[in-house]
């Protein structure tokens, strides 16, 4: 079975599994864990900032982070399908008690001049503006690596406003990947950024929240509110570490593999990728085989290709780690194999 469902399906790699056997351990909550504090100081020097809190998911630490800037009425603003409104089931509203204001994106990419009419002015009658949200790279507008000059635009609108800006970076390394820049360009416009270590960095388990020393203090008090707050936790951390430090640079193959994939897609008659390859995501209108996408993902599973249905009309493919050039020239031949 080839698995293109998401790039969060990887296994571990021995040295990852090595080092989760071998890790030194003690109790993070006392800070006593030597595992976690390397991770989180190499976490915060490569992202470019004071701290970082090693969490259990990225859903926790986008929530942390919302938790952290905001109050109970506020409002924070956000791309309309970004992973934070779409996918972390209303989370915000039931843990931070914030309501959120959505904007609609370029390939992901909310307009600047928007975000800046969508801030709040002083009005009994307006929630304030907590916080702005950009997630890059973004899920739904397939993989699209949100550009460093709107990141630039909308952080220094939300300065000149004193607001606040969280990055969903949960695939940010894809975005400096694909963008051939170093991830700092792209930190160095946010107040916190959220980085998936379950990704295309493949560990089993956890993500990074960074930020500076401050924001952190708070954030590590709002992880152990939400239950995060783990004993030995440098059982998870140690694969982590093997992640962040090993597994950067090989995230260009997984870039190169979905270009691979989409290229031959485009040959099949009767299905369209719709969107532009910047990172390791291809998604696919199936609409002119007259089949959902729920039919057409059961008939690529009987063919041993898993994918996932991606709104009314499409498919989603991801490319990541346990999948080589030569399982994308079989996953070609099994998706036409389920088209006729």
């Amino acid at each position: 079975m080839i698995d293109l469902r998401s790039d969060t399906v990887t296994k571990p790699t021995e040295e990852m599994r090595m080092a989760a056997y071998k890790a030194e351990v003690g109790d993070d909550v006392y800070g006593e864990d030597p595992s976690v504090n390397e991770l989180e100081a190499t976490a915060a020097e490569i992202l470019g900032k004071e701290e970082a809190l090693f969490v259990t998911s990225g859903t926790q630490g986008n929530q942390i982070a919302v938790l952290t800037h905001c109050r109970p009425g506020n409002e924070i603003i956000l791309e309309s399908e970004s992973h934070i409104f779409y996918y972390e089931s209303g989370a915000v509203s039931a843990l931070a008690g914030v309501q959120t204001r959505t904007l609609p994106g370029n390939r992901g990419a909310m307009s600047a001049e928007d975000v800046l009419h969508s801030i709040r002015p002083e009005d009994q009658h307006y929630p304030e503006t907590g916080l702005i949200c950009i997630e890059n790279t973004h899920n739904r507008a397939g993989g699209a690596v949100i550009p460093l000059e709107n990141m630039k635009q909308i952080y220094e609108i939300a300065k000149s406003h004193h607001v606040p800006v969280h990055t969903d970076g949960a695939r940010l390394f894809n975005a400096a990947e694909g963008s051939g820049l170093p991830i700092t360009h792209f930190t160095q416009y946010t107040d916190t950024v959220q980085i998936c270590l379950s990704k295309g960095l493949g560990a089993p388990a956890g993500s990074i929240l960074a930020g500076n020393s401050e924001t952190i203090s708070a954030a590590r008090k709002w992880r152990k509110r939400l239950g995060g707050g783990l004993r030995q936790a440098g059982i998870i951390a140690a694969p982590g570490l093997v992640a962040l430090t090993r597994m950067r640079n090989r995230l260009a193959e997984d870039h190169i593999h979905a270009k691979q994939l989409a290229e031959g897609i485009r040959e099949m008659k009767g299905l369209r990728v719709v969107n532009e390859i910047d990172t390791n995501i291809v998604v696919v209108d199936v609409s002119e085989t007259s089949l959902t996408p729920a039919e057409f993902v059961d008939k690529l599973k009987t063919e041993g290709v898993l994918a996932v249905g991606f709104g009314r009309n499409a498919v989603r493919f991801t490319t990541h780690y346990d999948v080589a050039s030569n399982d994308i020239e079989r996953a070609l031949r099994k998706i036409q194999a389920a088209v006729k």
